[in-house]
Formats: C-alpha cells, sequence, structure tokens
C-alpha cells in the first residue's frame, strides 16, 4: 500500500535526521519479468532486515514486471515498496499504450516517478503534463517522485536555480500545502544522468536547499520541511556517503547502479 510519512516537526529543529531516506532503484527499459524477480529475490537475500527501520527503499522497474513483483513482495513478505516509472493523467480512455494511474493504484503501487529528464527531454514531456500527472498519482493515494534539474548548457548559462524554480511552480500548480508535505522532490541534473558525472555534494546540497527554500516560499514552512527531496545523477556506492550526509538530501534516485545487486545492495547497505 502507499506509504505516508506524515511529519510535522519544527522547521527550527528538522534536519534530514528526521526525514526517512528514501532509495529509489529506476530500472528505464532494463529486465524482463523473469529477470526482475531473480533481481528482488537476491536484493532481499542481501539486505539486513533492519535497514528498512532506518529508510524506504522502493523499486521500479518496467510496466510489465509490476504484478510480478507485486507477487513476489507480498508473498514473501519484502518490506520494499513497489514504484512506477510513469503513468497517463487519465483514469480511462482511447490512448494507446498508455498506463492509468487507476491500473498503478490497483497493484499497490506506491511511488510513481512523473517527470523525469529522459521523457522530458526524448519525448517533450512538458511541466503542464507532468502536472497533471502528480494531480492523478495523488487523486488515487500514490506518491509522485516529481523530477526537476537543468541541463548542462542551462548550468553553464547560470540559469540552473531559476529553470529549477520553474518547474517546481509549474508543475505543482493547484497542489496543496498538505499533499506537498507528503511528496518526493527528485533533483536529477539532466547532465548527470548516465554520463558517469556526478555533480559534487556541495552542488546537489545547494540545489536540494534551493528547492527546499522555494518550497518553503510557496507552501509554507510544514510543507518544505516535511518533504523529502532525493539525489539522482549516477549515484553509486562510492559516492552515497557524501552525499547523504548532506542536511537537505533525503535519498537518491538511482538508474545504472540499481540493475545489479553488488552496486545497489552497497548504496542500501550504507543506511545498516
Amino acid at each position: 500500500m502507499p506509504n505516508k510519512h506524515n511529519l510535522k516537526k519544527s522547521a527550527n529543529t528538522m534536519s534530514n535526521n528526521d526525514r526517512k531516506p528514501l532509495i529509489s532503484g529506476n530500472w528505464k527499459m532494463h529486465m524482463n519479468h523473469f529477470e526482475a524477480i531473480q533481481m528482488v529475490q537476491k536484493l532481499f537475500y542481501d539486505l539486513p532486515l533492519p535497514v528498512y527501520d532506518r529508510i524506504d527503499v522502493s523499486i521500479h522497474p518496467p510496466f510489465t514486471s509490476l504484478r510480478s513483483l507485486q507477487t513476489v513482495f507480498e508473498v514473501d513478505h519484502m518490506p520494499i515498496a513497489l514504484g512506477a516509472q510513469n503513468c497517463h493523467n487519465e483514469d480511462s480512455g482511447a490512448f494507446t499504450g498508455e498506463i492509468s494511474p487507476l491500473m498503478l493504484a490497483k497493484l499497490n503501487v506506491a511511488y510513481v516517478i512523473v517527470g523525469h529528464s529522459e521523457r522530458r527531454q526524448l519525448l517533450g514531456e512538458t511541466d503542464r503534463q507532468v502536472n497533471a500527472k502528480v494531480h492523478a498519482v495523488l487523486k488515487h493515494g500514490m506518491t509522485p517522485i516529481v523530477c526537476v534539474g537543468e541541463t548542462l548548457e542551462q548550468r553553464q548559462a547560470g540559469s540552473a536555480a531559476t529553470v529549477v524554480s520553474t518547474q517546481i511552480t509549474n508543475s505543482l500548480k493547484e497542489v496543496t500545502a498538505a499533499q506537498v508535505s507528503d511528496l518526493i522532490i527528485a533533483y536529477e541534473p539532466v547532465w548527470a544522468i548516465g554520463t558517469g558525472k556526478t555533480a559534487t555534494p556541495a552542488d546537489a546540497q545547494a540545489m536540494c536547499a534551493h528547492i527546499r527554500s522555494q518550497m518553503e516560499s510557496k507552501w509554507g514552512n510544514t510543507a518544505a520541511q516535511s518533504l523529502r527531496i532525493q539525489y539522482g545523477g549516477s549515484v553509486k556506492a562510492s559516492n552515497i556517503a557524501e552525499l547523504m550526509v548532506k542536511n537537505d538530501i533525503d535519498g537518491t534516485l538511482v538508474g545504472g547502479a540499481s540493475l545489479k545487486v553488488e552496486d545497489f545492495a552497497p548504496i542500501v547497505n550504507h543506511f545498516s
């Protein structure tokens, strides 16, 4: 079932130590359902149960593997949340090839990635479309992981903060403060996705702090301090520790390193 994290502490005392980290594995267009089952079984075997008391873990396989993983998670009592990589904003209709949020909710999907940079860059997805998907996901009791981030050209031009602020404003139109409190924002600099390049921990913290500041200015202190902000962009075991000590980084959206147990388990095990 969808996870809810209603943290209502004062901004003066709240830090990332108060926000339970979320480590999400985005498998993108990799692994069939047989491989997916084998992967999560190996992952569950390799991770000590106490780690799940300290963090939340979500796996976002291709749509073809969602039902298979739902069954494995429930039958084997795995404390791993099921996630989707995308959805349509309508519950049903003549949208060939699309998957509705209602369908995902029936599979007990907890988190849905919306506005991933690859969809924005490769498929032309707009902030308006992302906003419609955010509302659709919330409507069905799931938590959107809303992705924002700048390109290399935008960063070099000095407009990274403005780009991210605009994405936040447009992607979260008409979202309430109460809903914002339970949101996940994933900052993923486009230039660091799958390139092997990673924003320095200082750069990542600076942008995540900017995001939280923007959220506070629009939705208030409580909402801004309660929502969780992930960093995504070539995250791996060798840099997880220096990222997670930063005050405004509450987890990671992991791409390539989530496809193999030997790469993903050490990232999660950082919290054990």
